[in-house]
């Protein structure tokens, strides 16, 4: 059973909303906000499944909800509910379960809680998000990287879905026309050492493979928003993936297609 938030400033949307999540066999209890601060004080002190949020509010917005609560409580499933499909973009740039069009009914609404049953139960110890910017998480908090070049190390293998790459490789997708030096080599060793280090740290070592001199990770410890997008069409992609590495347009065009 979950226990959800349900926030809209408008009344009776709220009371459409309340309803149609608590038609749902699958929620426990609906707490009701008309009031992101309101809200945002319930969730310090509550724990929470799925948060379903309005978007164009009053005072911080849901946006800005949803970023708080995803500091608070990481493992808070987010549904964005709104009748303006302005807002995908930006929504599909933070950890979202969904996005419902208004007037919500209760079959959308259930759609959206089967899914999120569906990741809770398939929970994975690395969570990564590669649509907007790529961000790494373990059991919920964001991984800490010793350097920049080990994220975007642990990024690039998580492109590769599974394929194994050897250091040479690695170096000169990571330093493009640079990667060819022994001293590039020698920091693709010293990067390699330092995502083991970061993951076992955090509990994930058996995430990442050896098999001779190839490097690989082990996708079925991994719960990411593009291999879900691959394997079910959702989420829905918006045309940014893991906008900060250059290297990952040619992904991006892809999925395009």
């Amino acid at each position: 059973m979950l226990k959800a938030l349900a926030v809209d400033d408008e009344a009776l949307m709220l009371r459409a909303l309340v309803k149609a999540v608590g038609a749902s066999d699958d929620i426990e209890s609906v707490a009701e906000f008309t009031s992101c601060e309101e809200a945002l004080a319930y969730v310090r002190e509550n724990p929470i499944d799925a948060a379903f949020l309005d978007i164009d509010m009053r005072g911080m917005g849901g946006l800005a909800l949803a970023e708080k609560i995803n500091e608070i409580q990481p493992e808070c499933r987010i549904v964005f509910c709104t009748g303006y499909e302005k807002y995908a973009v930006s929504a599909i740039k933070m950890r979202v379960s969904g996005y419902l069009m208004k007037p919500v009914s209760a079959k959308d609404v259930q759609e959206e809680i089967d899914y999120i049953k569906s990741q809770i139960q398939g929970q994975k110890p690395l969570t990564v998000k590669c649509f907007g910017n790529f961000e790494a998480y373990c059991d919920g908090k964001n991984l800490t990287f010793k350097r920049s070049k080990t994220k975007e190390l642990l990024a690039f293998l998580i492109d590769r879905k599974g394929a194994g790459v050897s250091g040479r490789e690695i170096a000169s997708k990571l330093w493009s026309d640079d990667g060819e030096g022994e001293k590039q080599h020698n920091y693709t060793r010293q990067l390699i050492h330092d995502l083991r280090t970061t993951l076992d740290a955090a509990g994930c070592a058996e995430i990442l493979k050896q098999n001779n001199y190839r490097y690989y990770l082990d996708i079925n410890c991994i719960e990411c928003d593009y291999y879900d997008y691959l394997r079910t069409g959702r989420p829905e992609f918006h045309g940014e993936y893991m906008t900060q590495y250059s290297w990952a347009e040619e992904t991006c065009g892809l999925l395009w297609k």
